[in-house]
């Protein structure tokens, strides 16, 4: 009887052997915590959807990031004996101030009370500046952390520090270290999407280094949508190409690639490289649909702020930003206000009319983003985080109309949704809201804490570049299980 398939005897026992001897390897690597993990095997798409560590609260997660550094006690952190310190030079709070003042050090002025009436909302009580009338409403919704720190007190430091744990470039950010964790629920869109202020050139200060893959594959860094014109380049199929032509066109090219990597086995770029040009083609037909705002009813658009020249932009990009989570991308950022234009947060002179105006263009969009994921059952299984890099001093720096300096020592931020507790306040800071005391949260906290609720332990989700293994919260991080419900 001929051998089947070239296949004897001998060589079934032996393939059959070795079979059941790499699946008894498989487990005890597993358990040794050894195997590699699929974003690192080079046989499977690394943007596969991929299970969590443990059960997750949180699938997808839409990050406000508040540019510029708000300021805590005119924001989330409610101060009254400010106002009984009003006036009064901050050393007779703490003799120690000349060590650990902001940026501009030749213009420390006195202590200086919030310009904002603050009133409490909701059955928690939350105090809540007049500024965020509409996020009032979900004041029980709120898991607000009022004992943050970080170390710089420079934007671009900073900014790299809060999105990828580090105070330098060249470090992978959130969204990529949660897509490199948990792949994308969707084939056609990219896994992680940033948008940034369109007014000017409302970029953060570094660029796309904040949502940079750093020394992870390129396939999961942030997909940036421009926010004037076409949202993304070469979006359209060219008129010279049939869909049947280009397809034939992509399919030489990755059978071209494959075989330059199977010479090149070590290379993850190329795997890389391959699926953006996959996803570039599939994007062809489904980016448009989901970036067309004009599907959405008028109701919703106008619960967002649609129309309202103070805030379209921004409800615009949270609108947008629903539309994407809700067809499987898993991060989401989006900035409210860019450093190379000058528009920001960093209240550095009028804090008064800088916190209104950002308040103003933010506060319904961002309430209307809750409100409607909240009535569609998604808020349940979405994370949303508010935050900014860094706080500001509760001095007044001098000028004809005072504003705040940068302060790393003390920065308010809060998370809703995702199987976060709501209606809670964590931490506290000094009685002036200088320096936070009562059970401070480090950025690396904050995203050990991020990490869990989406079911990913932040000792356990590393990657191995230049001999050592790294994660998100380097050596530190702490989950403030406090905040999860």
């Amino acid at each position: 009887m001929p051998h089947l398939i070239g296949i004897n005897r001998r060589h079934a026992l032996q393939r059959a052997g070795c079979g059941a001897g790499l699946l008894g390897l498989s487990t005890l690597l597993q358990d040794e915590g050894l195997l590699a993990s699929p974003a690192e095997s080079e046989d499977l798409n690394p943007l596969v959807a991929r299970q969590p560590h443990f059960p997750a609260r949180a699938k997808r997660i839409i990050w406000i990031f508040v540019n510029g550094g708000p300021s805590p006690v005119d924001t989330w952190n409610y101060r009254p004996e400010l106002t009984k310190w009003n006036g009064k030079s901050i050393r007779e709070f703490d003799d120690g101030f000349e060590d650990t003042t902001g940026f501009f050090r030749n213009a420390v002025g006195n202590l200086m009370q919030s310009p904002f009436r603050f009133e409490p909302q909701g059955e928690c009580g939350l105090m809540v500046p007049e500024i965020f009338p509409h996020l009032g409403r979900h004041a029980d919704r709120l898991a607000v952390i009022r004992s943050g720190y970080t170390e710089s007190n420079n934007h671009s430091p900073a900014l790299f520090a809060m999105n990828t744990g580090m105070p330098r470039m060249g470090f992978p950010c959130v969204g990529s270290w949660v897509t490199y964790g948990l792949g994308s629920e969707s084939a056609n869109l990219p896994a992680f999407v940033v948008m940034s202020d369109p007014k000017g050139r409302g970029l953060p200060k570094g660029h796309a280094a904040n949502w940079s893959a750093g020394f992870l594959p390129g396939v999961f860094q942030g997909t940036w949508l421009k926010p004037e014109g076409a949202p993304v380049s070469n979006l359209q199929r060219p008129q010279d190409q049939t869909a049947e032509s280009q397809r034939s066109n992509l399919d030489l090219l990755r059978r071209l690639n494959t075989l330059h990597q199977q010479q090149h086995s070590q290379d993850s770029e190329l795997a890389a490289r391959i699926e953006s040009f996959e996803l570039a083609w599939r994007m062809q037909s489904s980016a448009p649909e989901a970036l067309d705002l004009s599907q959405e009813p008028q109701h919703i658009q106008e619960l967002y702020g649609i129309g309202d020249e103070r805030c379209d932009h921004f409800a615009r990009q949270c609108l947008t930003a629903r539309r994407l989570v809700e067809r499987g991308v898993r991060f989401v950022q989006i900035y409210s206000g860019g450093m190379e234009n000058q528009r920001s947060w960093d209240g550095h002179s009028d804090i008064e009319g800088n916190h209104r105006q950002f308040a103003g263009e933010t506060d319904q969009p961002v309430a209307g983003l809750l409100s409607d994921l909240a009535e569609s059952g998604m808020l349940d299984d979405t994370l949303v985080v508010w935050c900014g890099e860094f706080g500001r001093l509760p001095i007044a720096q001098t000028g004809n109309k005072p504003g705040r300096d940068h302060n790393p020592h003390h920065l308010v931020a809060w998370l809703a949704g995702g199987g976060v507790r709501g209606g809670i306040t964590w931490g506290n800071s000094d009685e002036i809201g200088y320096k936070s005391v009562e059970d401070r949260v480090h950025l690396n906290d904050l995203h050990a804490t991020i990490l869990h609720l989406l079911g990913l332990h932040h000792e356990q989700l590393t990657y191995r570049y230049n001999g050592r293994r790294f994660r998100l919260t380097d050596v530190a991080g702490e989950v403030i299980h406090e905040l999860i419900s």
